[in-house]
Parts: C-alpha cells; sequence; structure tokens
C-alpha cells in the first residue's frame, strides 16, 4: 500500500483551504497566457516571419525546464520551513516577473533584445511556478478531511482552469476589441498587467494562512527532514517513479489537449485567432465541470480505476479530437476540444491526489518535485513545441494526438501495478479485514 497516513488527522480552516486552492487560479492565469497569446508574442517579439511561432513555442518550452529547478528549490522550503512560507515567497516572485513583462519594450523598439528578455522572464515564470502547484497540492491533502481529499485537492485543479478560462476570456476578450496595429503596439500588455495584478492579491491572502497540520506534527515529533532531497532520494525512489508516470499522462493531455489547441487551431485548423480564443474558452468550461466530479468519484470508487479508464480515453480519443479539430468546420472543431478538454482535466483531478499520497508528509514536496514537476517539464513545457514542430514537418493534423496516445500506452502497465491510495477505501478494506480476522478467531 501506498504511504498514505490513514489516520483522522486535524483540518485546515476552510477559510485557509480556499485561499489555497483559489490561489492557483493566478498561478494557471499567469503561466498559460503565454500560450494562449503565442501568436500575437510572434509577431511583437519575434517578428511575425516564417518560423516565429515556431520560435515562441520554443522559448516557452526552455522556460519550463526552471520548473523543476523552482521546484526542487522551493520544496527544500517547504519540507525545512513550511508550506505557508514556501508559497509566499513563489507567489511574490511570480508578481515581480509577470509585472516585468507587460513593461517590457518590443521588437519594434530595441530590436532581437527584445526576445531574449522575454526568454529571461518566462525562466523566472517557470522557476516561480515550480514552487507553486506542488506546495498549493500538498497543503490541500494535508488540510482536507480524510475522506475527502480527493475532492478538495482536486479543487487546486478545477480552479487552475479558472486561471486558465480567465487567461482565454482576457486574451479572447482583448484581441476581439481591438484592432491588430493596436494589440500589437500595446494591447497585448493588458492581459500581463492584469496577472501582476492577481498575483500580488494572492501573496495577500496567502499572508493570513495557518500552517499545514501535518508540517506541525513532523515539528511536535522532530521528524523535519533536515535534508529533504536526501531524504526523498533514500527513501522514496519508488514514489517518485509512480507519481512522474501519473504526472506524465497529466502533463501531456493538458498542454497538447488544451494549452496548445488555440495556436493549433489558428496554424492547422484554419480558425483566427478571435474564434480559436473563444472555443478554446467554451472548452475551459468543461473541464471546471469536470474537475470537482471526478475528485469526488475518486474518493467514492477510489484512484486506480479512475486513473485506468482515463488512461485507456487518452490512448483511444485523442487521434480523432485532433482529426476533427484540423477541419474548418467549427462545430466539429468545438467537439474535438471539449472532449479533450475534459479529458485532460479529468486526468488533472485524480492526479493531483493521486501523486501526493504516493508519498508521507516527511519529504512529500520535495518528492512530488522531483517525480510530478519532473514528468511535467519534459511532457508539458517541451510537448507543445513538439506538436507543432510536427504538424509542420509531417503535414499530420493528427500528430498531437498520436503523441497523447503513446504517453498513454508507455504508463498504463505502471497504472495497472498501482496500489490503492483512497483513504476512505483503505481504512474500509482494513476494517472488514480486521472484522474477518476477529470473526475467525470466535470460530477457532
Amino acid at each position: 500500500m501506498a504511504p498514505t497516513d490513514l489516520r483522522e488527522t486535524a483540518v485546515l480552516p476552510p477559510r485557509s483551504l480556499a485561499v489555497a486552492a483559489f490561489s492557483t487560479i493566478v498561478e494557471w492565469y499567469d503561466f498559460t497566457l503565454y500560450l494562449y497569446v503565442a501568436t500575437i508574442l510572434a509577431r511583437v517579439f519575434y517578428g511575425g516571419g516564417s518560423g516565429s511561432l515556431l520560435l515562441t513555442l520554443g522559448g516557452f518550452a526552455i522556460a519550463y525546464l526552471m520548473r523543476p529547478l523552482g521546484a526542487v528549490a522551493f520544496s527544500h522550503i517547504g519540507d525545512k520551513y513550511g508550506r505557508r512560507r514556501m508559497m509566499l515567497m513563489s507567489v511574490a516572485l511570480m508578481t515581480a516577473a509577470m509585472l516585468a513583462t507587460a513593461l517590457l519594450p518590443t521588437r519594434a523598439a530595441i530590436g532581437p533584445a527584445a526576445g531574449w528578455l522575454l526568454l529571461a522572464l518566462r525562466c523566472v515564470m517557470g522557476f516561480s511556478v515550480g514552487g507553486e502547484y506542488t506546495g498549493v497540492v500538498a497543503y490541500l491533502l494535508e488540510g482536507a478531511p480524510v475522506r475527502r481529499r480527493g475532492l478538495v485537492t482536486s479543487s487546486a485543479s478545477a480552479a487552475s482552469e479558472v486561471g486558465a478560462l480567465l487567461a482565454v476570456g482576457v486574451s479572447a476578450l482583448t484581441v476581439s476589441q481591438l484592432p491588430q496595429a493596436a494589440l500589437d503596439a500595446w494591447g497585448w500588455r493588458i492581459p500581463f498587467f492584469v496577472g501582476a495584478a492577481l498575483a500580488a492579491s494572492v501573496w495577500v491572502a496567502r499572508s493570513t494562512m495557518h500552517e499545514s497540520p501535518e508540517f506541525r506534527r513532523q515539528q511536535d515529533a522532530g521528524t523535519v527532514p533536515e535534508l529533504p532531497l536526501r531524504h526523498a532520494l533514500t527513501n522514496h525512489r519508488l514514489a517518485i517513479a509512480r507519481s512522474f508516470a501519473i504526472s506524465a499522462l497529466g502533463s501531456i493531455t493538458y498542454y497538447v489537449g488544451i494549452t496548445y489547441v488555440p495556436s493549433f487551431l489558428t496554424s492547422a485548423g484554419s480558425l483566427s485567432e478571435r474564434d480559436a480564443l473563444w472555443l478554446s474558452t467554451v472548452a475551459a468550461v468543461a473541464v471546471i465541470l469536470v474537475t470537482p466530479l471526478t475528485g469526488a468519484l475518486t474518493d467514492r470508487i477510489g484512484r486506480k480505476p479512475v486513473l485506468i479508464a482515463l488512461c485507456l480515453g487518452s490512448a483511444a480519443l485523442p487521434v480523432t479530437m485532433f482529426s476533427l479539430m484540423a477541419s474548418s468546420a467549427r462545430t466539429e472543431a468545438l467537439v474535438g476540444a471539449v472532449v479533450l478538454a475534459m479529458l485532460a482535466g479529468a486526468v488533472s483531478a485524480v492526479g493531483a491526489v493521486a501523486t501526493a499520497e504516493q508519498f508521507p508528509g516527511e519529504g512529500r514536496i520535495t518528492g512530488l518535485a522531483l517525480g510530478a514537476t519532473m514528468a511535467t517539464a519534459v511532457f508539458g513545457g517541451l510537448t507543445p513545441f513538439a506538436a507543432q514542430l510536427l504538424v509542420e514537418r509531417t503535414g499530420w493534423g493528427t500528430a498531437p494526438g498520436i503523441m497523447i496516445a503513446l504517453v498513454a500506452l508507455c504508463v498504463l502497465p505502471v497504472f495497472l501495478r498501482l496500489s490503492e491510495t483512497a483513504p476512505a477505501l483503505t481504512l474500509r478494506g482494513d476494517a472488514q479485514e480486521n472484522s474477518s480476522g476477529k470473526e475467525g478467531n470466535r470460530h477457532g
């Protein structure tokens, strides 16, 4: 059985849980905004010529490699000094990077240096985001009622989708209200200023949060790891591998099946930037609806069966959905985008709690940094670039779907071997086993 703490531990006040969950709105708004306005940034910072979109997505991929470095750095703080301190520091850095991006000079003003400055700030953003999601997931898991961990922890995924919805909505509104000349001159800055303001408000809200009861328990028991990285590598190697596999599927379904879709629809699906962004807005709403339902389902029937079912769906559906989106028909493109988004949202919901439950409290955030965040760096940051490269080089509109299907088939054997970690089911199984043992003793 995975090393999940099955005791009825103290729970956090609802306000602290709400602040932690909904602060991921800002995290995902800030980070995914870049992809939703990638075609605009390609013109403003890279000249808009042939290959500029690929160059823009390549910058996203490079910056994404900073995410695991940030995760390891911030996880040391979270596992040794507390979850609350970690989350305050990461959002402060995110605020500064977002504001600086909004104030950047463009290529028209300073030439190619603008593109390099954009890349540098994306690297800072990737570093700060590395400390965000793992800290929030651990905080929610440790502060939630034991039998509602799936639902509460999935709220981080749901809130992140609200952030993605907000990013695509603000982007779509900005694009639809401004002519291209104004958009390229100054309008592109508006969504980034909005993100900086939101991030600053989150820092204020997080300053009122309580510390995780799990971390307080470690302090009282004297079990806080002195060197979290060494502790995780020594004691949690198998859990790290499992969380890597779970996050690999979650990352590629999310970043290829959701955030890459607007660029795909614009470049391969023959839709305008405005239509592609509004279509993605509808898909984001679908994700928000499916995420808490999936989290609640995992509390009822377990993490493992849900993971396996979604893995099979990820192997079977994406190729057909990308084929639909490659057509110029809006209805077919909408169907493809919504199905992919719901699939990705469901995987993210169960993945959040399933990865965190692979680890005990000691070293949990560092374990997530080494497993889940490393997988996200490979199968998240690099895959939009790889998908666009494959589409341009091969002409296959289904290439991104093939990528998702291959990853799903690779991780399926790992999912089949996972132990169930849902506390409600595990506790129920333990109770039944104890009851059977007592009955046997009476008859014996």
